[in-house]
């Protein structure tokens, strides 16, 4: 196999081991597809706060937890702000750059360096950091006094959230080619979920061994590259109902309490997926946005009007479709039927999939601001 890879929109293929696989050109990427004018005024929303930092790096994500806004920037600075009103309660320095974060549970709060550091503070005051075995670009997550790692080679490592004490490994074989783009990571119960390759598996957190994994997509192809078909977030879950992306490949649904999976669906695309009520939203390789039955996975509506244009994974609230795109604008859609209702203008592109937490919507743009708005 050629030690050159093509670049993606959203990840970076790499090998971690003794190889790295570098980037190499492609075809000229098509233009975007130009946007209607006037913009849509169906629904317009107004700026409740907003809050600068340094530049935010893909795939730096905002956490939203105990009413407040959990961030960090690409430079290693922290800040908890309250989500009402964008006011700061806490700040504290990593004191080096930072590759994933934020995981929190509103007392402990997680990011790793681009060393390949887990630095964890408590209330703004960092109390340890430990060496991980390799990289990774997921958020950590902090629930039940510990700290969960996904590393970039599929492992996944517990920690004390306490003493940084470690706990488990899970290691479990593949291939050495995976992505550097954020995988699945999140508790439901008593249960941590986990992607391992193209399936998804539930861990018992307290020991790390495996209570059932699904396989959501079959890898295919000749070789490593076009094998690759990693779960990529965000997941969306809806009570017992978990619907993921497996990367450039299909989007399908999992009922995370018996470990069976629902549907799966071949298409495209390298963007995580939303879930609300009766519908599964995603963007596809060609940034079309597409709503699914939830049942079934059968296409409901699909929009061809931002093709092209750099889309992020969609966010949902109620009858409002999110999404951001590479010029820096954040669509508003109908989550009914896809009709564009209105459009916000920021200036620079989303750094990370937009946010809703209650009746808010959070966005944080690559030049290093946070912005949040109230929801119609």
């Amino acid at each position: 196999m050629s030690k050159t890879v093509a670049r993606s929109r959203l990840g970076i293929l790499a090998v971690f081991g003794a190889l790295l696989l570098g980037a190499c050109g492609g075809p000229e990427k098509p233009k975007p597809t130009p946007l209607e004018q006037p913009a849509p005024s169906a629904v317009q929303l107004q700026r409740l706060w907003s809050h600068r930092m340094d530049r935010f790096a893909y795939p730096l994500t905002p956490r939203v937890v105990g009413g407040r806004v959990l961030v960090a920037d690409s430079q290693g600075q922290l800040a908890a702000l309250e989500l009402a009103s964008g006011q700061v309660a806490w700040q504290a320095n990593a004191g080096v750059p930072v590759a994933a974060g934020v995981g929190s549970d509103g007392r402990w709060s997680a990011v790793v360096s681009r060393n390949n550091e887990l630095i964890v503070f408590e209330q703004g005051r960092e109390i340890w950091r430990r060496r991980l075995p390799s990289a990774t670009v997921t958020a950590p997550l902090v629930a039940g006094e510990r700290v969960f790692v996904y590393a970039s080679d599929r492992s996944v490592h517990a920690f004390d959230a306490v003493n940084g004490g470690k706990l488990w490994t899970l290691q479990r074989p593949g291939d050495p080619l995976t992505l550097a783009h954020p995988g699945i990571l999140m508790p439901m119960g008593d249960t941590l979920l986990v992607g391992q390759g193209s399936r998804l598996a539930a861990v018992d957190p307290l020991r790390g061994t495996p209570r059932w994994e699904v396989t959501v997509a079959s890898p295919r192809g000749v070789n490593e590259v076009e094998r690759l078909a990693d779960l990529v977030g965000p997941a969306a879950r809806d009570g017992r109902t978990v619907c993921v992306r497996a990367y450039q490949l299909a989007v399908g649904c999992i009922d995370a309490a018996t470990g069976s999976l629902l549907w799966s669906r071949n298409t495209g695309g390298t963007a995580g997926v939303a879930l609300e009520g009766q519908r599964l939203y995603g963007v596809d390789a060609h940034d079309r946005v597409t709503a699914r039955a939830r049942g079934n996975g059968e296409v409901l509506w699909s929009t061809e009007r931002f093709r092209f244009r750099g889309l992020t994974a969609p966010a949902v609230a109620g009858e409002l479709l999110v999404v951001g795109d590479e010029q820096g604008y954040v669509h508003l859609l109908a989550s009914r039927d896809g009709q564009p209702l209105g459009r916000l203008e920021l200036g620079s592109a989303l750094a990370a999939p937009p946010l809703v937490a209650g009746q808010t919507l959070l966005l944080a743009t690559r030049d290093g601001s946070v912005h949040a708005y109230r929801l119609p």
